[in-house]
């Protein structure tokens, strides 16, 4: 169990990392032979360089807001320095300068490897399982009252 609780601490740590746009962080947490596959295989990469680039690319704008959660691991041991993992996935991100909001399901498909000691994510992906998107103009009086980037996270409305 020691072992499954670690890697769930790599899962966690990339999602918290990729939410708050800690590219060097998330890329210490995985291989450099990563092999990532996105969208059921819409945006699929090789190499850490890779992922690295397109997750910076498509999430490091201080418009674009996401909070990913994680939950239900299966983890599977499947060798002293090897593990398989699925997830489920509950995402919603915020496309500011787009006017949208995107939420969705999904389960993560996962390897795992442990080099010198520690975990590390070898291949990651997932596949949607429903994924909505809305206009946030759509919805009355919506307005954004706090960012991790414009207002240090503290919110704008008063105790």
């Amino acid at each position: 169990m020691v072992e499954i609780h670690r890697i769930e601490r790599v899962k966690y740590a990339y999602l918290r990392c990729l939410d708050q746009k800690r590219w060097d962080d998330l890329a210490d947490l995985l291989t450099d032979d990563v092999e990532a596959t996105y969208s059921g295989g819409a945006n699929s990469f090789s190499g850490r360089d890779a992922v690295m680039e397109f997750l910076r690319r498509t999430m490091g704008a201080v418009t674009f807001h996401s909070s990913h959660h994680c939950h239900h691991p299966e983890i599977d041991l499947v060798a002293p320095d090897r593990a398989e993992a699925t997830w489920a996935l509950e995402d919603t991100v915020l496309l500011l300068d787009l006017d949208l909001v995107v939420r969705g399901a999904a389960f993560y498909h996962d390897t795992y490897v442990k080099r010198d000691g520690r975990w590390l994510i070898a291949a990651t992906g997932y596949q949607r399982i429903w994924e909505e998107l809305a206009p946030r103009s759509s919805v009355e009086g919506l307005q954004l009252t706090a960012s991790w980037w414009t207002t240090g996270g503290r919110s704008s409305l008063s105790a």
